[in-house]
């Protein structure tokens, strides 16, 4: 892997919110990774640790406060030319987490999933126009005829497939999901998060899957950063998190996905991690490795001590 170039590489991101003169909020505060062509990244964390602030500073709703976004090649990061808003908006997509919320209700579904063609012109006629879309509510598992109803005719699962193929049209190099499953049905969510790996290996879409939800992180991602209060406290791949989590909150975490087996799920203890108890301040940690793709964010003391807990 280290011989392909990443898609997208955060250096040092920050996002800070000025909320009058003395209090600012520090959503993301000196964050990096990387997602490499191809893979999906999981970003995880409880509500509030910055993972929708972060998407929405690279894809550039938001403008950072300071660090380096590199996106295929370019730094996206400060003031962007026509060339480079071009190249970002084409190549990278989102799709939200509330489908009602992020789709016209006054536009026809194949208005919606258009737009982007028509905004950035790429098409040479309406024929053409149609037919794509219908190609991609195809691809999604809508058929031709739902092109001309309105957003409202349709169940929560279905707006949210509409939401994948309205970014997939375009297709993009990288697509943030932000939460894009989380306000659906546990059974609705299991065949979006299908239908998502699926596209991917036809199309060798790049994902950035933000979510809280451990569980189904585990089933989409190939490698996944934990974030909590600004800060990417671990990163590594699917099984090193799962398997060997070193950060107390990572197993915090873990340890709060109910077990299917009800005799085990009644022995199942939380953890509860609470970093000003246990005297944590991400801002004098370092990043250690612990292998060539896992890291954790700590002191020489926290991390020599967690080591032990794991060892012994």
């Amino acid at each position: 892997m280290s011989e392909i170039k990443p898609l997208l590489e955060v250096r040092g991101l920050k996002q800070h919110f000025k909320i009058n003169r003395r209090y600012t909020v520090k959503a993301v505060d000196g964050i990096s990774f990387m997602i490499y062509p191809g893979e999906t990244y999981g970003l995880v964390g409880e509500s509030g640790s910055g993972k929708s602030t972060t998407g929405r500073s690279i894809i550039r709703l938001y403008d950072p406060t300071a660090g380096e976004v590199i996106f295929d090649g370019e730094n996206i990061s400060g003031v962007l030319n026509d060339d480079q808003q071009r190249h970002l908006r084409q190549n990278m997509q989102m799709i939200f987490q509330d489908p009602m919320a992020s789709l016209n209700p006054r536009k026809k579904v194949s208005e919606l999933i258009a737009q982007g063609l028509h905004i950035h012109k790429l098409y040479s006629s309406s024929a053409e126009i149609d037919k794509k879309v219908e190609e991609m509510l195809e691809k999604v598992g809508l058929s031709k005829e739902h092109a001309t109803r309105y957003p409202h005719q349709f169940s929560g699962g279905q707006r949210q497939r509409i939401g994948i193929a309205r970014a997939l049209i375009m297709n993009p190099k990288l697509i943030i999901a932000d939460e894009a499953i989380s306000a659906l049905d546990v059974s609705i969510q299991a065949q979006v998060v299908n239908l998502m790996k699926d596209i991917q290996e036809e199309l060798g879409t790049t994902y950035l899957f933000i979510a809280h939800d451990l569980s189904m992180v585990k089933y989409i991602s190939d490698r996944i950063g934990v974030m909590h209060l600004g800060h990417i406290v671990e990163t590594g791949t699917t099984k090193e998190i799962f398997e060997n989590a070193i950060h107390p909150y990572t197993k915090s975490l873990l340890s709060a996905i109910p077990h299917p087996n009800p005799k085990v799920e009644k022995r199942r203890i939380a953890m509860v991690y609470d970093k000003d108890k246990m005297n944590v301040d991400y801002l004098v940690g370092k990043v250690h490795q612990l292998s060539s793709t896992h890291q954790v964010l700590a002191t020489e003391e926290e991390f020599a001590k967690w080591n032990l807990a794991i060892t012994n």
